[in-house]
């Protein structure tokens, strides 16, 4: 179930997966680890998504990227040549605050089996994190190096998983169960259509600021059969607001429209305006962190030791005053990505008996209802 199968009345048109995979030759693939060992407080809830800008075959192939921190509180390595060249070589891997270094170390060890061209230069792998140290004992090695190469072997276009999958498993996001979430939106510029997509690690936000279409939605009830004492526990030590350390999002901006490193921090530099559509106003302890590629002008920015003549390149360009659709489809895409990570999800218990509650849909949707928020029908 996502969102729209609730009958939310969403903007914008999506594409036909509504996903991340919609704008051509973008791959998504994710390692999920869930398992319990002996001992309270040892329980294996993560994983690491991998996103591929132009599948595996592009690995090593430039496409122009920017970035834009809302809070610092976070890790996204590689930034600074992002910023330094506008060029994005190769995946982007997320998964947890303290396994940032061992997906690292394990894109290199895929790139440099896989691609040992690329691996006699520089390899600055991009990883970023959240933290999901309520349900998952983050300080225990689960993750290896080589999960970052399934995670990329495992790549395809097509379907997205969403909810506690990839680096979203032991993820919160409001004091319910948060984690991987993605939408898209067409866009049409010059006669042509185009495709914004958005993808989601929602780690942010407490229950108190939870509002879907401008309705709020703190006060649902919240039933925890499976919860008991500690779950009280849990909720005094939050302040009644779920389980508490939720904070922090990465949100991945691709679209297949032609544009320069500039328009594509402009991109992401409209997320936070499709977050605040879902509640949150950015929390001191929130690490929000977004990268944005196009797959347009791919190859345009490479900048590997020459090998042949010297000469220009060309980059073509959606004009700057033709954007403003743009930015409207990652507002829309970001707050729909939010609420599917929400929406298409499950209870999870983890580590020392924490338990995260999945969002009541039955209870959003009556309240939506009531206020003439759903499509008609629903």
């Amino acid at each position: 179930m996502r969102a729209r199968d609730l009958g939310i009345d969403l903007a914008g048109q999506p594409g036909p997966l509504n996903a991340l995979t919609d704008v051509p030759g973008v791959q998504v693939g994710m390692v999920t680890l869930i398992e319990d060992f002996p001992g309270a407080d040892n329980a294996c809830r993560t994983g690491v998504t991998a996103i591929l800008p132009l599948g595996r075959d592009g690995i090593g192939t430039s496409v122009p990227a920017g970035i834009y921190a809302l809070n610092g509180n976070g890790e996204m390595t590689g930034s600074h040549w992002i910023t330094e060249t506008g060029a994005l070589p190769g995946p982007v891997m997320i998964t947890n605050t303290h396994a940032v270094g061992t997906i690292h170390r394990g894109v290199i060890d895929w790139t440099s089996t896989h691609r040992p061209d690329l691996a006699v230069e520089w390899l600055l792998p991009v990883v970023a994190e959240t933290w999901d140290g309520y349900l998952n004992s983050i300080n225990e090695d689960y993750l290896q190096p080589h999960h970052a190469g399934q995670a990329i072997d495992a790549a395809v276009s097509g379907p997205v998983p969403e909810g506690s999958c990839g680096g979203g498993t032991g993820m919160n996001c409001y004091g319910f169960k948060g984690g991987s979430g993605t939408a898209s939106r067409v866009v049409t510029f010059a006669d042509r259509s185009y495709t914004v997509g958005a993808f989601v690690q929602a780690n942010f936000g407490a229950r108190h600021e939870l509002s879907i279409l401008g309705v709020p939605m703190h006060d649902l009830d919240v039933p925890d059969p499976l919860a008991g004492d500690w779950f009280e526990k849990d909720r005094r030590h939050s302040g009644g607001q779920g389980p508490p350390g939720a904070g922090s999002v990465i949100a991945i901006i691709a679209t297949d429209a032609p544009l320069l490193p500039q328009q594509c921090q402009a991109l992401v530099r409209r997320v936070p305006l499709g977050l605040a559509r879902t509640g949150t106003s950015g929390s001191h302890f929130s690490g929000d962190l977004f990268l944005g590629f196009s797959t347009g002008n791919a190859g345009a920015l490479d900048s590997g030791f020459p090998t042949g003549p010297e000469q220009l390149r060309q980059l073509a360009c959606v004009p700057w005053n033709g954007l403003d659709r743009f930015f409207t489809a990652v507002v829309q895409s970001i707050e729909e990505a939010v609420l599917n990570a929400l929406v298409n999800n499950a209870n999870m218990q983890g580590r020392s008996g924490h338990f995260s509650p999945a969002l009541p849909v039955d209870q959003v949707q009556r309240r939506l209802r009531d206020r003439s928020r759903l499509l008609h029908g629903a």
